[in-house]
């Protein structure tokens, strides 16, 4: 549309064109758009308050408060921690049962995307990727997986992992824009691990490539059973974790490979007593080591947990905790958030903002990526923890203080740095298996790799950064796109995928493959609308013929503000401004599907 007219030809101004501009400078304002020349997701323009000019009472005042403001957060990111490991462990009291039943489907596991898809939920499930790598690891060492049917499992885990990183973004909603680049943040994960999902699983499926490059990798080294990661993270959460609950993790493996002998997962014996077997623990609890025994016939020393001597059931323990742990999950997060904004300003914020996005000086500026690459790494490996990692990031994203470019990198080198805990599952495997473990650990290393060679070494390839930017403007003007991206991503998809897998390979293809068809036709002529349009036939070049509910989401909009209590679902009133423009036809019929 024209932005002026020659001479007097000016119409007077319509509702939409004054709520448009009023939407226009309000953006302006923030600091989000610049005439349209600003991308929506950067970081938001900072200002210098000012607030250690004054007097030195003043500056002294300021200084005790920022104290006890960086005393909060520290406490609101430990309760944070906590409460993400009590919500595993929720997860797994409710699902982890569920899980090795599915994982003795042998038969359903031999079908790439049926592995690839358990993967997927048994990670929801349980909510730790290191736990359903590990059982993974277990089941091959136990030789009731082959290497061949694992592969696809571990890239299931892969992209099962991002879902926290997508709950943690949602407690962002009530900020557009920071639920903007929170959201961003969080899909950038996941679209990743599903494009490298996309391109190495039929590659694998057809060539067994990294199957025999493990195989090679293994040939040249020699391996030593043992190895234990740091654990700092556990050793700072348990004292508190311990005393809520705490879980048998020789169960959950053990309802996989059938050797289990409890029925409980809940832990309720942590050891025996000193006099009667040397070197025993005599402190168990929330502040000594527990063994993982709890077949001892007498004399056993009963845990201090709160469910240690509950009647519950593991179901109702789960509900509890996971009621529970999102609760404190959602308060904490909106802390750290209002904290952050608080701390993070002026000078301070820019101080932070430039060390994190800092590049290094010409010509060096391209391995300012791969730093954060490593430094992701090597985070991870200390937290023994991706989920933990990837959660503390995306507020920061929102508050404006991490970038989505820098973000990027730090992503993939949780991924690389969670391999890891089933590298280190694999050492303790039985001898005659070892090399068979290692290599499925392995298997999931050169995954994460090889999906950094393909979107991140060359630029122009770093596709999830454009398209998580993308996303997340949508989600910040219909922010139900985020449940729904939420649900069929890692719940109903995957789950009609396993059905269809169920009915065998011939209905799964017959189903899936037109529908894949489909969804890839649909994204090849958006591509060329927008840069070739020329190529396509006329009525192709614009999706206008169609129905307004296929090509545009307002229709949908209306429908789930009407659904939805409140204005929970609805978008803010800028956003609402910036709609009316999409009221005209001609508009209408230039938008993309």
């Amino acid at each position: 549309m024209p932005n002026s007219l020659a001479g007097d030809q000016v119409p007077p101004p319509t509702l939409d064109a004054v709520d448009l501009v009023d939407w226009s400078l309000r953006n302006a304002g923030t600091g989000i758009l610049d005439e349209g020349t600003k991308d929506p997701s950067a970081l938001p323009q900072l200002k210098d308050t000012g607030q250690l000019k004054g007097r030195m009472a003043s500056r002294l005042r300021h200084m005790g408060i920022s104290f006890l403001k960086a005393c909060g957060l520290l406490g609101s990111l430990y309760f944070f921690i906590c409460s993400l490991d009590i919500l595993s462990s929720a997860f797994q009291l409710l699902g982890s049962k569920m899980a090795g039943d599915i994982f003795k489907e042998s038969v359903v596991l031999s079908n790439p995307v049926a592995g690839l898809v358990i993967g997927v939920l048994v990670t929801v499930l349980v909510q730790s990727s290191s736990t359903s790598s590990s059982i993974v690891v277990s089941m091959v060492s136990s030789k009731l997986l082959t290497v061949q049917v694992s592969v696809p499992i571990i890239m299931g885990v892969n992209v099962g992992t991002s879902i926290t990183s997508t709950l943690v973004s949602m407690a962002q909603s009530g900020d557009r824009d920071e639920f903007r680049r929170a959201f961003s943040g969080s899909a950038v994960h996941g679209i990743f691990n599903w494009l490298t999902v996309l391109v190495l699983l039929p590659l694998e499926s057809a060539t067994a490539m990294l199957e025999r490059l493990s195989e090679l990798v293994l040939g040249a080294a020699s391996l030593q059973p043992g190895g234990q990661a740091p654990d700092i993270l556990k050793a700072l959460t348990q004292p508190l974790t311990h005393l809520i609950v705490q879980l048998d993790s020789n169960v959950i493996a053990g309802s996989a490979t059938g050797n289990t002998t409890n029925s409980s997962l809940i832990k309720r014996w942590c050891g025996i007593r000193a006099e009667m077997t040397e070197g025993s623990s005599n402190q168990c609890g929330a502040f000594g080591p527990c063994t993982e025994n709890n077949t001892v016939p007498e004399d056993r020393l009963p845990c201090q947990h709160l469910f240690a001597h509950s009647t519950l059931t593991d179901l109702a323990v789960g509900c509890i905790l996971l009621a529970g742990s999102l609760l404190v999950l959602c308060l904490c997060l909106v802390l750290i958030v209002k904290l952050l904004n608080s701390l993070l300003q002026g000078r301070i914020a820019q101080a932070v903002r430039s060390v994190i996005n800092a590049d290094f000086p010409f010509p060096f500026g391209w391995l300012s990526g791969y730093l954060a690459i490593l430094v992701g790494a090597g985070l991870t490996f200390l937290l023994q923890s991706s989920s933990v990692f990837t959660a503390a990031i995306v507020p920061l994203m929102g508050v404006g203080v991490i970038s989505l470019d820098r973000a990027y990198p730090l992503f993939l080198g949780s991924n690389i740095g969670t391999t890891t805990t089933a590298l280190l599952a694999a050492l303790a495997s039985p001898a005659d298996m070892l090399l068979f473990a290692v290599q499925v650990a392995l298997i999931h290393f050169l995954f994460n790799l090889a999906g950094i060679l393909l979107w991140y070494l060359v630029p122009i390839l770093r596709l999830p950064i454009p398209l998580a930017k993308r996303f997340g403007d949508l989600t910040a003007r219909y922010r139900w796109v985020a449940i729904v991206y939420l649900l069929l991503t890692f719940l109903l998809l995957p789950l009609a995928a396993f059905g269809l897998s169920l009915a065998g390979s011939m209905v799964l293809a017959a189903v899936g493959g037109p529908l894949v068809g489909l969804v890839l036709l649909v994204i090849l002529v958006n591509v060329l609308q927008q840069r070739r349009p020329s190529w396509l036939p006329r009525c192709l070049r614009s999706w206008a013929w169609l129905p307004l509910w296929l090509h545009s989401l307002e229709p949908w909009d209306r429908l789930m503000t009407h659904c939805c209590p409140g204005r929970a679902c609805g978008p803010s009133q800028t956003t609402a401004k910036e709609a009316h423009c999409y009221d005209n036809p001609e508009i209408l019929a230039s938008q993309q599907l």
